[in-house]
């Protein structure tokens, strides 16, 4: 049953970041601040985990779900023309498609994706393991409370893309505009590649393996914040794995108190409960599975099955017996 954003810890922040600022590129890790860190493609047990899926959109993310689609957060903005780029190819947007009840939009392309991924279309994304590919700022300075460290404020470090993990604890109600919501949360211990999202983190995208392969789950919205170490001030935002002693919801700052450690988290909003407006846009043939072969390898194929067709028209074949 989703939550209200009220019963979250703090107010949503918008991840939207100032493109005339520097181009940061990460997810902010609670194991390691380096920027090297999970830069390149997961491998092992999570090779295929989405990275592969993942284009540029502006200074954010977009996500093919189909030959000729890709998915984005709709707060981001762009016009049609404008380029997102996969795999390499620049590719040309014509149209865009805002889904009424949420922060989805889908964008439309000249050309045609050689690759896209599945959506998540079942509804147990609660308790699931995740993959993020993020590209806003990485980790600033320390947060410390009495001496412990509480997390990150959001930096402005130039680096690249990176991906992390985590885990949807709990779907939330966003209202009108957001609609419903998955929530990740930013915990001590919980691995190396416990990752929350920051500033330019806005459309990054969420996968998670349904049994049969990774899929698309969420589109990155929003996170908890701001905080503050006073109940004055303006306050700051930041990646916190335990909020306990910070203030949250300026101006009417509250503390956060509590003998078990409160961790803030992330949004993204939730692709399963959308699957029938997308495929309103995108035919479900297409926009739940990946293609088996490249246009490449298609073409060649038809090329070759071509030529067995002339070849077998062309057999003499033998004499029909007579009546």
């Amino acid at each position: 049953m989703a939550k209200s954003p009220s019963t979250c810890l703090g107010v949503l922040v918008l991840l939207v970041m100032n493109l005339a600022g520097p181009p940061a590129r990460a997810v902010i890790f609670y194991s390691t601040t380096s920027p090297a860190y999970n830069a390149t493609a997961p491998t092992g047990s999570l090779a295929g985990s989405g990275w592969q899926w993942t284009g540029t959109w502006g200074g954010y993310e977009g996500t093919p779900i189909g030959p000729y689609h890709f998915l984005t957060a709709h707060h981001v903005g762009g016009n049609v023309g404008d380029p997102f780029v996969f795999a390499g190819v620049a590719y040309t947007t014509t149209a865009y498609f805002d889904d009424p009840v949420s922060d989805l939009r889908i964008w439309e392309v000249s050309g045609s994706f050689p690759t896209w991924a599945p959506i998540y279309r079942q509804s147990a994304e609660v308790g699931q393991n995740l993959v993020v590919i993020g590209a806003g700022v990485g980790a600033g300075a320390p947060v410390m409370v009495d001496g412990a460290l509480k997390g990150w404020i959001w930096g402005s470090t130039a680096g690249v893309t990176h991906w992390g993990q985590n885990t949807f604890a709990g779907d939330v109600d966003g209202g009108s505009y957001w609609g419903d919501l998955l929530y990740a949360t930013f915990n001590a211990g919980a691995g190396p590649n416990e990752a929350d999202l920051a500033l330019g983190d806005s459309s990054s995208p969420t996968f998670i393996n349904d049994g049969t392969g990774w899929t698309l789950a969420g589109v990155g919205a929003a996170v908890d914040g701001p905080f503050n170490t006073t109940d004055t001030g303006a306050g700051f935002n930041a990646a916190i794995f335990d909020a306990r002693g910070l203030y949250i919801n300026g101006p009417n700052w509250v503390v956060v108190t509590g003998t078990s450690p409160v961790p803030t988290g992330f949004y993204a909003t939730r692709v399963s409960v959308r699957a029938a407006w997308i495929d309103s846009i995108v035919p479900s043939s297409v926009s739940g599975d990946t293609p088996l072969l490249s246009p490449g390898e298609t073409a060649v194929l038809a090329v070759a099955l071509a030529g067995l067709g002339a070849w077998y028209s062309g057999r003499k074949r033998p004499a029909e017996p007579s009546a």
